[in-house]
């Protein structure tokens, strides 16, 4: 064909016969041939030919609607028109709109949408023809028909609608008949579905599970392990347990073991013996945490001491450097020094004492920690305690503890002795109310009596007798006396309502019990209330 078209060409016309003159027609067929068209010159007739648009003369273009392809049409770049072409089916043509016009307007896409609106069709149009000419865009499931020229198809998928919509605007011709029944412009669009919306529900329903069940799973995965389960109980398991008891490292497992068999209700008659044996094994372990302990706080201390001696070093260090700046500020040697000198000497200066005196202030609170510490603890001779540590290293701790046991025993027993005196005193003084509750009743039974009663004794109610008790055995322990916001932060555990100034007020109306002294020197100076009951009592 080519080689004939050559010849026609030399021959002035064209491979079917047309003149020269007519350069549409030239273009045309070339463009058929797949050619550029191309004149006499040599020169192309049509500089923006894309020769992937031409067939061989007999054959239709290719479109990506034809049947058989099913595929979208690919993206067209933005600087670059749109070209459809004409579409041929066995029954009816399909001629694409004009580029010139404005795309077709679509409503907007609802969701999980698999239906599209098809009107302008032929009246002479059949359910057939329909199914020729959408089944290239993909799988029908469904075609709903109306009377009036228009039907709804739904697709198996939803990409197939897309496809769809690209023959809107094409105007159908069933056959090569003119007549106007057979002939319409279609308009696709998209439809609302129940169907569609139901399926996209479900769907996203099941993604909205899989999205929990992944969720689940990832918290399942970084989750702690579940405790392994405790073993029932049998002479075996119970040799086992025994023997991890011993280890250091397996105690806590073991532990948790013996625990579980108990309070399962393991203990009988039969292994009582067991049980005892491995409850004395766990007790022999509490001295194996104390020599641990004592170990650990040992260290603790070693520690801290290094940590004071470099503090005290480096403390020294800094009043050397200190004294330097000071002695290099002296008239003697300050006039030698520029303008630039003197002044990054003193800011030098400046700095270094700054740091100075907040190392200082470090290296004070740590002692003053230390002496709250001994302040705290009863007055003990530090000789005898190094002989008792120089002597007894391994026994130390131990003796410590069992002094701490009889002190706080002793301490017991003394608190009872208070409590029994203090429920003496309150007697006392209930006794001493009712007293003058009888006077002043007799004496002014005809003015106010309760009034009179209220004034003339000193605790109102039978909460401020409480107060009175609770604050003169809180007090009796501390012999040096406490301040009022020490008494009121003990007395608030027992009734967050109380306030200092309400307690205050109570301590001062009862001068016989209570008493008030200062203690301290200049800024440590304080005020104290001191347990005197006793005394009172003897002088009233």
């Amino acid at each position: 064909l080519l080689a004939d078209g050559v010849r026609n060409l030399n021959a002035d016309s064209t491979p079917m016969g047309l003149p020269m003159s007519d350069l549409t027609a030239w273009a045309t067929a070339m463009n058929n041939l797949g050619m550029a068209p191309m004149g006499m010159s040599g020169q192309p007739l049509l500089p923006d030919f894309d020769p992937a648009l031409g067939m061989m003369t007999g054959i239709p273009p290719i479109n990506p609607m034809m049947p058989g392809l099913g595929i979208v049409p690919p993206p067209i770049p933005p600087d670059m028109p749109a070209v459809k072409e004409i579409i041929h089916c066995k029954s009816c043509t399909l001629f694409p709109p004009n580029p010139n016009l404005p795309p077709p307007a679509t409503r907007e896409r609802p969701p999980g949408c698999k239906t599209v609106f098809v009107g302008g069709l032929p009246e002479n149009g059949t359910e057939q023809i329909i199914v020729e000419v959408f089944e290239q865009c993909g799988e029908i499931i469904a075609i709903r028909k109306s009377k009036k020229n228009f039907c709804h198809i739904r697709f198996a998928e939803e990409f197939m609608v897309d496809k769809a919509l690209y023959l809107s605007g094409y105007r159908i011709r069933l056959g090569s008949s003119t007549d106007k029944k057979d002939t319409g412009r279609l308009h696709v669009d998209f439809a609302q579905a129940r169907d569609d919306l139901y399926e996209w529900e479900c769907k996203q329903r099941m993604l909205a599970r899989e999205e929990r069940h992944r969720r689940r799973m990832e918290e399942e995965r970084f989750c702690p392990p579940s405790p392994p389960p405790v073993v029932h109980y049998s002479d075996h398991e119970c040799s086992i347990v025994a023997e991890k008891l011993k280890d250091d490292s397996k105690f806590l497992e073991a532990v948790q073991t013996l625990v579980t068999w108990i309070e399962r209700g393991e203990v009988n008659r039969r292994s009582a013996n067991n049980f005892y044996s491995m409850i004395q094994s766990a007790n022999s372990h509490i001295r194996r945490l104390m020599n641990e302990k004592a170990a650990h706080e040992k260290e603790m201390e070693e520690a801290k001491e290094k940590f004071k001696l470099a503090l005290s070093g480096i403390l020294v260090q800094f009043e050397q450097i200190v004294a330097v700046y000071h002695s290099a500020s002296k008239q003697k040697a300050w006039d030698h020094f520029t303008k630039a000198q003197r002044k990054n000497i003193s800011v030098w200066c400046k700095q270094a004492e700054e740091i100075r005196n907040i190392h200082n202030d470090e290296l004070m609170g740590i002692r003053r920690e230390e002496e709250m510490e001994m302040s705290d603890d009863e007055i003990e001779d530090p000789s005898e305690t190094k002989e008792t540590e120089e002597s007894v290293p391994g026994e130390c701790h131990l003796l410590k503890l069992q002094e701490e046991y009889k002190k706080r025993e002793a301490e017991l027993e003394k608190v009872k002795e208070d409590k029994v005196q203090m429920e003496m005193l309150l007697e006392t003084l209930k006794e001493q109310e009712s007293s003058t509750y009888r006077i002043c009743a007799s004496s002014q039974e005809k003015e106010c009596p309760l009034e009179r009663t209220l004034s003339c004794s000193p605790v109102k109610s039978e909460r401020e007798a409480l107060l009175v008790g609770i604050i003169s055995t809180f007090l009796h322990v501390h012999p040096f006396g406490a301040s009022i916001e020490y008494i009121c932060s003990y007395l608030q555990r027992l009734d967050a309502k109380i306030c200092p100034t309400e307690v205050e007020v109570l301590m001062s109306r009862l001068q016989h019990t209570f008493k008030q002294e200062l203690s301290g020197v200049g800024a440590s100076l304080e005020k104290r209330w001191k347990f005197c009951g006793f005394d009172g009592l003897k002088m009233t």
